[in-house]
């Protein structure tokens, strides 16, 4: 079947609520950290232990999506991601919230099994169309995601937010029965199986690799800032609340609204131009970072200059990965998204300890070192389209 404007909307609304989920978490750092009486960096590790479970998740569960009726698949892993939200509501200590968090990452890998799913029943004309579309609400859904939990922190408490988060997934469950398309993959060997073909997919498939690292440090660079930017903005000389540091949120989804613009140039033309671009706005972005430790100006102007990097960076790698082999797109999508999850989750963990080491100018730096990295990777292979 071929999937309807209206089809796809539902797609895009469902993978941003769900992947909300993943930072729902950043401005509430400072809430939590008061409730439980510990360091605001040590409350911070709940961003990148999120961001791990995610990556793990992906890599153990949505490979099935190429085994496994997806529609149930996508039903029944959100209902467990309403099981760790409760979890996290009702943590009793710092310990336990962590591993709610953990868990919390790893069941919200919903989106990531949309995408293969809305990639599989668009026409190939349409594909970067279609896939930019669902990612504008992912992307929304990740920035929108911090607006709202800081006014719902500030309003009823860090712990309200996932109590909201587990509604909302009950809800989308009931949406995703009434809406979505039943779609039986092709692969029919054992989930061993399913495994190991990954790492063959890595070994036989040049232009993954490449995709997946560059976008990995991309990534890196991505939970590196808006997990360091919390404590910037609480602090002097902003000392911003929850509230405040969320409304940052719609500055960088004003920048998602370019996710549709993107596939469609990955549709008409080369999309790995479109990557080099992007790779230079990150650069840029840290650049303007370095620069705006105490304006607020720069620090929106950077916030865009870094979203839109990472738009038109992962959305022409994920068209260009589509591509490749369609019996296999769950698998690929495994691959290039557990290691970009991944990044973010270094990413975050390596912001925290720059900011450590040296405030906002050693996070800028270390920012633009990745950005560099990036780069030098997208140059050395050039030729690959």
């Amino acid at each position: 079947m071929n999937l309807s404007k209206t089809d796809v909307g539902f797609m895009a609304i469902a993978t941003g609520l769900i992947v909300a989920n993943l930072y729902y978490c950043q401005p509430l750092i400072i809430l939590i950290a008061k409730e439980f009486a510990i360091p605001e960096d040590q409350a911070g590790t709940i961003t990148y232990l999120t961001q791990a479970g995610y990556a793990i998740g992906m890599f153990f569960m949505v490979p099935l999506g190429d085994k496994l009726e997806r529609k149930k698949q996508i039903q029944f892993t959100t209902l467990a991601a309403v099981v760790a939200l409760i979890i996290a509501a009702t943590a009793s200590n710092f310990r336990m919230l962590q591993i709610a968090s953990f868990l919390i990452g790893a069941a919200s890998i919903v989106p990531q099994l949309i995408l293969p799913l809305s990639a599989s029943l668009a026409s190939p004309e349409q594909r970067g169309k279609v896939i930019g579309t669902v990612m504008s609400g992912l992307l929304v859904g990740i920035l929108i995601s911090r607006t709202v939990s800081g006014f719902i922190g500030a309003w009823l408490g860090w712990r309200g937010m996932f109590w909201i988060a587990a509604v909302l997934c009950v809800l989308i469950v009931v949406v995703i029965q009434k809406k979505f398309p039943v779609n039986k993959p092709d692969f029919k060997g054992t989930y061993g199986e399913l495994l190991q073909s990954l790492f063959s997919l890595i070994k036989t498939q040049p232009m993954l690799r490449e995709a997946t690292l560059i976008n990995a440090l991309s990534f890196a660079q991505f939970g590196a800032f808006w997990t360091t930017m919390v404590l910037l903005l609480s602090g002097d000389p902003f000392n911003f609340n929850s509230a405040t540091i969320g409304l940052f949120g719609i500055v960088g989804a004003s920048g998602a609204l370019a996710a549709p613009l993107v596939g469609k140039l990955g549709d008409k033309g080369n999309p790995r131009v479109v990557i080099g671009y992007g790779c230079l706005l990150l650069l840029i972005s840290f650049i303007v970072f370095y620069f705006s430790s105490e304006s607020m100006i720069g620090i929106m102007i950077g916030i865009v200059f870094i979203d839109v990097g990472l738009q038109s960076v992962h959305i022409s790698n994920q068209t260009r990965v589509y591509s490749l082999l369609p019996e296999a797109r769950n698998r690929m999508n495994t691959v290039y998204m557990s290691f970009s999850f991944l990044g973010t989750a270094l990413g975050s963990a390596f912001g925290l300890w720059l900011w450590n080491f040296g405030k906002w100018h050693a996070f800028s730096i270390g920012g633009a070192m990745l950005s560099v990295a990036s780069i030098i990777i997208y140059a050395l292979t050039y030729k690959r389209k």
